[in-house]
């Protein structure tokens, strides 16, 4: 069946790009992706969309049309951390114009990212060394709109779906961001025990199942919390899930919570249950 079969939120802190190197703290985050990685690959998608904090627009939504990503990936920020990731992994053309069409036709400026120059942020690519690791499944790239409010990035979550069923695509969809993002220096440093609390009862909720509650909240987490890029990757994980409305959800948590310069980081999955079918989940 096309559409959204999945929507995960993932980490993407740098100290996760090199596991041999990583410090303990950054382990359970790596371990968590691991397993979630597994759990997404044997639900047999067509691609990847993930939205990533670190691809900023400032306008316009995009998404990348190339038919190959291929370059390698420095971490501008922190090029000690990642000075160079060679990565090579198949795009989904036909995928990524349905998306910019269906965009484009509720009245939100959509376009083709389709430049040979365009190089992947860690953001993109720093989950996808975990979620799958040997490239297999296509990858469909779209950014964060700066000036895209929540409710419109929840409706663009909403169209990767239909985007999904018109080009006959069953998409895994991965918002690529940390939840309390109110950095500080000391890299095992954690958020505040209040933002600590509003990240675990948004994931409670998102476990839960309970995406209303999740998608009326979601502005006061966004504040409250300092969640990175005001929310908005978070909103479209949930806008995949609001597409889907009447159908019972079942989320997963993967690995422990962890924190990273005072960001709060998870690992959460949701598929829907479709006509009673059951999918074998690993333990935690």
């Amino acid at each position: 069946m096309a559409g959204v079969i999945a929507s995960a939120i993932v980490p993407h802190t740098p100290r996760m790009a090199n596991a041999e190197k990583a410090p303990d703290f950054i382990r359970p985050l790596i371990a968590g992706a691991r397993d979630m990685g597994q759990a997404l690959r044997a639900l047999s998608p067509d691609l990847f969309v993930v939205n990533s904090t670190h691809w900023v627009s400032t306008f316009n939504w995009y998404a990348t049309c190339q038919r190959l990503h291929q370059g390698v990936c420095v971490a501008e920020e922190a090029p000690d951390m990642i000075p160079g990731i060679p990565y090579k992994r198949i795009g989904d053309p036909d995928f990524a114009r349905a998306f910019i069409d269906t965009v484009a036709e509720h009245d939100m400026p959509c376009f083709a990212n389709t430049t040979e120059h365009y190089h992947w942020d860690y953001g993109g690519l720093v989950p996808l060394l975990y979620i799958d690791p040997e490239g297999e499944v296509p990858v469909v790239h779209i950014p964060t709109v700066v000036m895209a409010g929540l409710d419109e990035a929840v409706e663009v979550g909403r169209l990767v779906h239909t985007a999904a069923q018109r080009s006959g695509k069953r998409v895994v969809h991965l918002s690529s961001t940390a939840l309390s993002h109110a950095l500080v220096r000391g890299p095992a440093l954690w958020p505040t025990d209040e933002r600590q609390a509003l990240d675990r009862r948004f994931i409670e909720l998102a476990c839960a199942g309970d995406i209303a509650a999740l998608k009326s909240w979601l502005p006061e987490f966004s504040r409250d919390g300092v969640v990175e890029m005001g929310g908005r990757a978070a909103a479209t994980f949930i806008g995949c899930l609001d597409a889907l409305g009447g159908v019972t959800l079942t989320g997963r948590q993967y690995g422990a919570y962890s924190q990273s310069s005072g960001s709060g980081n998870v690992s959460l999955e949701h598929f829907p249950i479709i006509r009673g079918h059951i999918r074998l989940r690993q333990s935690s």
